[in-house]
């Protein structure tokens, strides 16, 4: 490696972890891809690749870049992340003036699998929130007051975890509709269900700390705005008890409520605006997960699945 291409490598990690401030873990991650990138350039070019020649590379030296990373085993979000990572130090040094490569911006990005949500049983569901309330684990009872009403509001309104948990008190429910601000600070209102408001209520009851308009509606054992992975652990706990899947998460109880409003019914258009979804092409993978368990059911119980 040439002294310059090795100063612009120091350049750019120094700018990842004080600059960007990315994590230990993603600028180690990010190192590597780009040492496995120049890595590959030495037997692609024949030569010790020099910072020059960066700038004369094409689309195609970085398509097969990637697609040797493919024959090594790497899937699809690894390709994205080492695609990240090579062109956060393309983007560097143009930043900086002193190399420009047009070729890094249109190679495209790796397809990922389509992948379906994962959401529980209506049986599932049911029992996380009730044991939730009558279970043991939180060593307070306002606690499991507390992530009742949270994982209410996730099952029975849809919402996101950091939709709740930044709901302030002046936000709580004012009869049955409740007003949410979700990604992109789009508003909108979901209707709320006797049993989710009657959570709600018996939590703020039971709250030991005050409430203020401002303030968070949800507070942690030291008093300030709860967080998701608090709610992550408890839900990590029940399950285990429980004896549900590792798919049982906060946000699996999101999808629930959307694929159990499909199965009862539910219009598409609707669903897409109970969560918040910019286009409908977002909701639309639950019409696919539900004919995906169609599949899956006629497969195993009609007399003909097995080519008999």
């Amino acid at each position: 490696m040439t002294d310059i291409l090795s100063d612009r490598l120091k350049i750019w990690k120094n700018w990842l972890a004080h600059e960007k401030k990315v994590s230990p873990h993603t600028l180690n991650a990010y190192d590597r891809d780009v040492s496995d990138f120049l890595d590959f350039l030495g037997p692609h070019l024949g030569k010790t690749p020099t910072f020059k020649d960066l700038e004369t590379l094409r689309a195609a030296d970085f398509r097969a870049f990637l697609a040797s990373r493919q024959r090594d085993g790497l899937s699809a979000t690894s390709l994205n992340r080492v695609l990240s990572s090579v062109r956060s130090f393309f983007r560097k040094q143009e930043k900086d003036g002193v190399l420009h490569n047009p070729y890094i911006k249109i190679v495209r990005s790796p397809k990922k699998p389509k992948t379906l949500p994962r959401p529980v049983s209506p049986q599932a569901a049911k029992l996380l929130l009730n044991s939730s309330r009558h279970s043991p684990g939180t060593g307070q009872r306002w606690l499991q007051d507390r992530d009742t009403a949270v994982l209410s509001l996730l099952y029975g309104c849809g919402l996101r975890i950091n939709e709740a948990l930044s709901l302030n008190y002046q936000d709580r429910p004012h009869g049955d509709i409740l007003r949410i601000l979700g990604k992109g600070n789009k508003e909108r209102l979901v209707p709320v269900l006797p049993a989710v408001r009657k959570a709600i209520e018996i939590y703020l009851k039971e709250c030991p700390f005050r409430f203020q308009e401002d303030g968070p509606l949800f507070f942690g054992k030291q008093g300030k705005r709860l967080n998701a992975r608090t709610i992550q652990h408890r839900v990590q706990e029940l399950r285990r008890r429980l004896g549900l899947p590792e798919t049982a998460t906060p946000h699996a109880l999101r999808h629930s409520f959307a694929t159990h409003l499909l199965k009862n019914g539910g219009d598409l258009r609707t669903i897409q605006e109970l969560l918040g979804h910019a286009s409908l092409s977002s909701t639309q993978v639950y019409t696919d997960l539900e004919i995906d368990t169609l599949l899956k059911v006629y497969e195993r119980t009609h007399p003909k699945s097995s080519g008999t």
